[in-house]
């Protein structure tokens, strides 16, 4: 029988806190049971509230985390989905295989990313990982339900849904055949707002992501650094061992004069004329996960994610967020600005093709009020915010900005009546009926 135990959880962002009473089955027989009882959550990776539930139960998948089938002819792997992405590029990228997509961070499961339908820094190209899955074993009301690409809707209700469809117990995943442990990764200084999307817009590259400098106003707006990367054989340096960030940083650390020096060193890192290297995978791929904790670099008080995708007729409302976010001073160095593809239909997910503007904002009221206006030049827009991220926004909006919210309500409530997989952030933004 699985314990429960109190803990206080947080998303990574810690801006939002729970007080919970967890279980961490360390196998599968036990989620029959716990499924009526609990929402799942993994590494705890999402920024706000999506995987939090102040005053209830959760379900830690941290210890499900075996492989369980290998096709090595077609690459196929089945999981569990407390399985880390990061574990499996170290052990399959050696056998000539990679995960298709992968987000920002190892440290996701494979069941996070289920239920966020995360992308990555090929999204143009790759789509979203959900793309690349074959079936998912989901567990509803204590039974265990195979569900395929052919199922239909309750398979676009589970990508990018939030967790709301049933426990998510294992997937199997189509990897991609690749042929180097490396990344070769060419890096170009952007300018301007209009030389980064150029630099964005005309690459042929698989990967592509740009770094931009969210302090950078007038005619630098908009300067950033564009990598480029390929995977390729060739030989890296062993692994550094990844450092942590012992205790929470001084509001002082992440001061607007100290983001504007190091965002300026940061830019001028790269020759004018660019530059070509070589990178080890987890370099390039999970670039943060190289310091552990690096969340607690915003202090006690946390911080919150600002992040949008726009329709690329719409670039110069994104260039308006841009202006406003550096006219505050507020940003953190972390921005991220890409192209991404074609979204794929699942209700919830967020992936549309445009642009994606990805913000790091210290917790303090101002920047509430600053993300407030950014939800709103979002919708404006025709554009999105990813749920992953989120921790703020109102439902109304939620639901505008994702007009198939009904047809995932629909598969939700077939598959959880009683709203025992509800969330906070499920609360927050109104998503369900519940009782």
């Amino acid at each position: 029988m699985t314990g429960w135990r109190s803990e206080t959880v947080t998303g990574w962002g810690r801006a939002k806190r729970s007080e919970c009473q967890v279980a961490r089955p360390e196998t599968q027989s036990g989620l029959p049971d716990l499924s009526v009882a609990a929402p799942a959550i993994g590494n705890r990776r999402s920024y706000g509230d999506a995987a939090l539930n102040d005053g209830g139960k959760l379900i830690d998948m941290t210890g499900l985390d075996r492989i369980l089938a290998f096709d090595p002819e077609i690459g196929e792997v089945e999981v569990e989905a407390g399985m880390p992405l990061g574990t499996l590029v170290r052990l399959y990228a050696p056998r000539g295989w990679l995960p298709a997509v992968l987000p920002g961070t190892g440290f996701a499961t494979v069941g996070g990313a289920v239920a966020m339908d995360v992308h990555g820094k090929n999204h143009h190209k790759a789509g979203s990982f959900g793309d690349h899955l074959t079936d998912i074993t989901l567990i509803q009301q204590g039974k265990a339900r195979r569900i395929t690409p052919k199922s239909g809707a309750i398979w676009k209700a589970t990508l990018g849904g939030l967790g709301q469809t049933g426990l998510i117990a294992r997937a199997t995943l189509r990897m991609k055949p690749v042929s180097g442990r490396a990344m070769l990764v060419t890096e170009r200084r952007a300018m301007n707002w209009a030389e980064h999307l150029r630099l964005l817009d005309s690459s042929k590259a698989t990967y592509v992501v740009g770094w931009i400098d969210c302090t950078a106003t007038g005619s630098a707006l908009g300067r950033g650094i564009v990598e480029e990367a390929e995977l390729t054989p060739g030989l890296t340096p062993p692994p550094k061992t990844p450092r942590k960030v012992p205790f929470d940083a001084p509001p002082a650390a992440l001061s607007p004069p100290v983001v504007r020096a190091f965002n300026a060193a940061y830019y001028t890192r790269v020759p004018a004329h660019g530059r070509t290297l070589v990178r080890p995978l987890d370099a390039f791929f999970f670039p943060l996960d190289k310091i552990h904790d690096w969340n607690r670099l915003y202090g006690k008080r946390g911080f919150h994610q600002f992040q949008c995708v726009v329709p690329l007729a719409q670039a110069d409302a994104l260039r308006a967020m841009l202006d406003r976010i550096a006219r505050t001073g507020q940003a953190s160095p972390l921005a991220v600005l890409k192209r991404m593809g074609p979204g794929n239909g699942n209700y919830l997910s967020f992936p549309m093709e445009g642009y994606t503007l990805a913000v790091d904002l210290p917790n303090r009221p101002q920047a509430e009020r600053l993300i407030a206006a950014l939800y709103a030049m979002t919708a404006e827009a025709g554009g999105r915010i990813y749920l992953a991220k989120d921790a703020l926004a109102d439902g109304a909006v939620i639901k505008a900005m994702y007009p198939d919210h009904a047809k995932w309500l629909g598969q939700v409530e077939k598959a959880d009546p009683e709203g025992r997989l509800a969330t906070d952030m499920i609360r927050r933004l109104d998503l369900r009926r519940l009782p």
